[in-house]
């Protein structure tokens, strides 16, 4: 028995060779399409690179001193002193080796002039404290130390006055003035101050040069007693007490003068020291009951040699201060309470 026959398709050559081509273009498209990069926009920006930065910390070390530290330091307390007949300022001041302004400070109920003590009034009294020396410092070049040797007169500008007559009046180079205040022209002012350098002077003319004499002082202010203070027979000593007027030279001593103005022969005293206190000697002591008005002054003076016998010689070397008057009452008589 004979099965169903299978069709059979002849197909030509040419036919046969056109399928085979589009078998393979079809294939290889497939292929193509499958591998190939996917394709990237023209107007697409670049990525983008973010950097990250890790901060560096350098650590420093500070050297710190090693040295023990210095303990701290104690104020004394002040002593409680009682004011007492006769007292004054200076006389306290003098008793415990302190200033009177120091006085003044510590007690708000004394006035600048330090007048107004009472007998019984309780007065603080400063302790001195010793004081620690100073660091050591380096040695100056001898440049530094002429300089900080050199002796400075402050002196105002007045009406009038040009720099190079001061120059003249000092005896002292426009340019040493200059460069010591730092002057960049030679124009001065009323009322400016300026530093004199006296070491700078010209040398005076002659075959033996000699520097010429320093400005004159300034009058020292009278301090103690107040004016017209009266003092009875009781008070042991009175105490004259003025400020400085500059750091006095080797030469130089403060002249103090006091006058009995109640003595129809006007007995006056002068005597020359270079502290700024001085004890009215009791030689000076009226003998009789009545008070005695005594005036007294202060001149800064220099010696400028001596005379035959040996006695010094002294010139004025400033201006003479005002005067002050106080009363001092002599033996036998109970007189007034004393004002400081």
């Amino acid at each position: 028995m004979t099965g169903p026959r299978i069709p059979t398709v002849t197909l030509s050559l040419p036919v046969m060779i056109g399928l085979l081509i589009v078998i393979l273009g079809a294939g290889g498209g497939s292929v193509f399409f499958l591998t190939r990069p996917s394709p990237t926009p023209l107007n697409a920006a670049p990525p983008t690179l973010t950097a990250t930065i890790t901060p560096t910390i350098t650590v420093t070390s500070t050297a710190t001193s090693t040295g023990t530290p210095l303990p701290p330091t104690l104020t004394p307390t002040p002593m409680v002193y009682t004011v007492k007949t006769n007292d004054n300022c200076g006389k306290i001041a003098y008793s415990f080796n302190v200033s009177i302004n120091s006085i003044i400070q510590l007690n708000p109920a004394l006035n600048s002039d330090c007048t107004n003590m009472s007998i019984g009034q309780k007065l603080l009294i400063p302790i001195p404290t010793p004081t620690s020396p100073p660091a050591a410092t380096s040695t100056p070049n001898p440049a530094q130390a002429t300089d900080s040797a050199c002796e400075i007169y402050q002196y105002t500008v007045k009406d009038g006055d040009t720099l190079g007559g001061i120059s003249a009046n000092f005896s002292v180079p426009s340019q040493a003035i200059k460069d010591w205040n730092g002057l960049t022209s030679d124009i001065v002012f009323a009322g400016m101050p300026l530093k004199i350098p006296t070491c700078k002077r010209y040398p005076t003319a002659g075959p033996t040069p000699t520097a010429t004499p320093p400005p004159p002082y300034p009058p020292a202010t009278l301090l103690l007693p107040a004016d017209g203070a009266t003092f009875t027979s009781g008070s042991d000593s009175i105490t004259l007490q003025w400020s400085t007027v500059g750091s006095l030279r080797q030469n130089e001593f403060y002249a103090v003068t006091i006058e009995d103005l109640t003595d129809t022969n006007v007995q006056k005293l002068v005597d020359y020291v270079t502290d700024t206190k001085y004890i009215v000697p009791t030689s000076l002591r009226p003998s009789g009951s009545s008070p005695h008005i005594f005036r007294w002054s202060i001149l800064p003076v220099r010696q400028t040699g001596s005379t035959k016998d040996g006695q010094p010689v002294y010139v004025p070397g400033g201006q003479p201060s005002a005067s002050r008057v106080f009363g001092w009452v002599g033996g036998g008589a109970a007189g007034a309470t004393p004002t400081p």
